[in-house]
């Protein structure tokens, strides 16, 4: 099994992930994309996992990469129809890879919030075993205003109607980040963009806050990750089921 991983700054990591690759014996191939490093040929992977950043889906001109990146998304997802996780940034980019649009949110979600799942979320064999509603970590200010034709939406909260999206039976976009770990909060404040965003949102001392509210839900957290994790693993050996 050959996984690609494409990051947009070094500590928005596959997380928690990781440890459940680590554990079946898998291996995969990081791409640092802000670092300038290239995008192989996406056609020798069999699971493709987009994580978040600092950069929006429109700022091509100040990262040209953008636009390669989302060439190699489409194909992956519309040509090759093979599994395809994006959280966060890599959410929206799978959206605006594929039709649809991202846009600025009207108000920035940053913290331990709630969604809910959708009627089809509820059947969703990634998401089924979340409860509902569930508690995600939140740290984003744009949002999917538009999905692509043919997406279905997964989850939803007051703020961000696109929580979750699936696009065919292979192709889902997370708007929070399930991956978090017990150092999540501490290496994300430490980017002095992200803690300027944290404490405008839930004010001065935010970090120390948001990591031990983090480290309650923690096991909720992973649970949910390894139920989405179980469900690409058996997306990925199971390619016949793959349809659009």
């Amino acid at each position: 099994m050959n996984i690609l991983v494409l990051q947009h700054l070094a500590v928005e990591h596959p997380g928690i992930f990781r440890d459940f690759l680590r554990a079946d014996g898998i291996a995969w191939t990081t791409v640092e994309l802000d670092a300038g490093e290239a995008i192989p040929d996406v056609g020798a992977f069999d699971l493709m996992l987009v994580m978040g950043g600092p950069q929006d889906v429109w700022q091509e001109s100040e990262h040209p990469w953008l636009r390669e990146e989302k060439a190699a998304i489409r194909r992956f997802v519309v040509e090759l129809k093979r599994p395809y996780l994006g959280i966060c940034l890599g959410h929206q980019l799978l959206a605006e890879s594929i039709g649809g649009r991202v846009a600025p949110a009207a108000s920035a979600e940053v913290g331990l919030m709630s969604v809910s799942r959708t009627d089809e979320g509820l059947r969703d064999p990634l998401l089924a075993g979340f409860e509902e509603p569930t508690t995600v970590l939140q740290w984003h200010g744009a949002e999917v205003a538009s999905l692509p034709e043919g997406a279905t939406v997964l989850a939803s909260s007051e703020a961000c109607r696109v929580q979750a999206f699936r696009w065919g039976a292979h192709a889902y976009g997370l708007q929070f980040h399930i991956e978090a770990t017990a150092d999540t909060v501490a290496e994300w404040a430490a980017i002095p963009t992200y803690a300027a965003s944290l404490e405008a949102t839930l004010g001065v001392g935010a970090a120390g806050r948001l990591k031990n509210d983090v480290d309650v839900h923690l096991p909720q957290l992973n649970r949910e990750a390894c139920k989405v994790y179980t469900g690409l693993m058996k997306l990925v050996r199971t390619p016949s089921s793959v349809e659009t």
